[in-house]
C-alpha cells in the first residue's frame, strides 16, 4: 500500500508540473507557422508560470483544475475564447516591428488519467512583410519556458528560452538554416548551459567527486567512470533504446548524490567499488541529460553532431565545475591539516543533506 501511495502521489505531482512547452517553427518565405506543445489550461487560467513550478502553488489553482476536468473540445472552445488575450503574449519580430498572430487551431490530446499530463497542441501563423529579412519568435515570460526548434534539411536550431527571451534570428530559406558549425556551437552551448547554471543536482554530484580527495589520480578515475556512463546512457536514450520516466530517474539521481556525500564523510581509498559506483550513477545522470536533450529536440539531418556537441558541452561544463573548486578550495586550503574535517566534510554533509532534499521532495511531494 505504501508503494501505491507514493506512485500516486508521484503522478499526482506531474499534472501540476509546469514544464517547458515545445514550439516546432517553420518559416517560409512568406509565412511563419509554429506547432506549440502546451498546457492550454494554464494559459486560459491566467497562471503566471514564472514565479511557479507547480500549478497547485498559484492562485488560479482551481480554475486549472476544472479546465483539467473538462472534455477536449470543451477545452479547445475556453482555449479558442481567450486567443485574443493569449496570442497577445506570442512574440515574433522582423527588424525590431511585432507581428501579428492567426489562431489556426488547437489539438487538446484524449487523456485516459485525469493524474498524467495533458498537452495540447497549437498552431498559429504570422503572416512574414516582403523581404528575406529573418525572424526571431519567443513568448511572454508569464507563460513559462519555451524550447523554440527550427529544422531544416541542411542544419537546425533549437533553444532554451526563458524570462521572455527570444530566439536567435531564424531565416526563411530552410536550406541556408544553420550550417554545421553553427549546429555544433548550438549544441555545445546547451550542454553547458545544462550544467552551469542549471544543472544544480549534476553540480553537487561533481563536487561529491570533487570532495572525496583532491588527489589528481581519484578524481580522474572518478570523472573518466561517470563521463563514460552518462555517455553511454545518453546515446542509447537519445536512440530509444533505453527509457525510464523522470520519476523514476530524479530521485534516483538525487539518491547518488546522498551516496556519494556519505561515502565522502565516511572516507577510505579510491578502488574499484568507488569507481563502479560512479559509473553506475553515471549512467542515471545519462538518462537525465537525455531528458533535456530530448526536449530540445534533434535535427535528424545532424543527429551525431548534436549529439556530440551536447555531450561536449556537458562535459565543460563538469570541468568548469571542477575548475573553480579547485582555484577557490583546492589551492588555497587543500594542503591544510584541517582541509578534510573543516571543508571536504562539512561541504560533503550540506550537499547530502540537499540532495535527501530533493530525493523526498521528488518522491514525496
Amino acid at each position: 500500500m505504501a508503494l501505491v501511495s507514493t506512485l500516486w502521489c508521484a503522478l499526482s505531482a506531474l499534472a501540476h508540473e509546469v514544464r517547458p512547452a515545445v514550439a516546432d517553427v517553420t518559416v517560409g518565405a512568406n509565412q511563419l507557422e509554429a506547432q506549440i506543445q502546451l498546457t492550454a489550461e494554464a494559459l486560459v487560467a491566467g497562471i503566471d508560470l514564472s514565479q511557479i513550478t507547480d500549478t497547485n502553488d498559484a492562485p488560479e489553482a482551481g480554475l486549472y483544475d476544472r479546465l483539467r476536468s473538462l472534455p477536449p473540445e470543451e477545452l479547445a472552445a475556453q482555449f479558442e475564447a481567450v486567443w485574443s488575450a493569449v496570442s497577445a503574449g506570442l512574440i515574433a519580430e522582423v527588424g525590431g516591428s511585432r507581428l501579428a498572430w492567426d489562431f489556426v487551431g488547437i489539438e487538446v490530446r484524449p487523456e485516459s488519467d485525469f493524474e498524467l499530463p495533458r498537452d495540447s497542441l497549437l498552431t498559429a501563423t504570422v503572416i512574414l512583410p516582403e523581404g528575406d529579412a529573418p525572424v526571431s519568435v519567443g513568448w511572454s515570460a508569464s507563460y513559462g519556458p519555451l524550447i523554440v526548434r527550427q529544422v531544416a534539411e541542411d542544419g537546425g536550431y533549437s533553444d532554451f528560452l526563458t524570462g521572455g527571451a527570444l530566439s536567435a534570428p531564424l531565416p526563411r530559406d530552410r536550406a541556408a538554416a544553420v550550417g554545421f558549425w553553427d549546429t555544433f556551437a548550438d549544441y555545445v552551448s546547451i550542454g553547458f548551459e545544462h550544467i552551469v547554471p542549471k544543472g544544480l543536482d549534476h553540480i553537487l554530484f561533481v563536487l561529491g567527486l570533487f570532495f572525496f580527495s583532491l588527489s589528481l589520480r581519484p578524481l580522474v578515475f572518478q570523472v573518466t567512470a561517470f563521463t563514460i556512463a552518462h555517455t553511454v546512457t545518453l546515446a542509447l536514450a537519445t536512440l530509444g533504446i533505453v527509457n525510464l520516466p523522470a520519476q523514476v530517474v530524479e530521485p534516483l539521481i538525487a539518491a547518488s548524490i546522498v551516496y556519494i556525500a556519505i561515502e565522502n564523510v565516511i572516507g577510505g581509498q579510491i578502488g574499484w567499488r568507488r569507481v563502479a559506483i560512479v559509473f553506475a550513477f553515471g549512467l542515471l545522470h545519462g538518462l537525465g541529460f537525455a531528458s533535456v536533450l530530448g526536449d530540445v529536440g534533434l535535427d535528424p539531418a545532424r543527429f551525431v553532431t548534436g549529439l556530440i556537441g551536447f555531450n561536449l558541452g556537458v562535459e565543460i561544463g563538469q570541468l568548469a565545475v571542477i575548475l573553480a573548486a579547485f582555484v577557490l578550495i583546492g589551492l588555497p586550503f587543500g594542503s591544510k591539516p584541517w582541509y578534510r574535517q573543516a571543508i571536504a566534510v562539512p561541504a560533503s554533509i550540506a550537499i547530502g543533506a540537499v540532495g535527501a532534499y530533493w530525493f523526498i521532495e521528488r518522491v514525496f511531494l
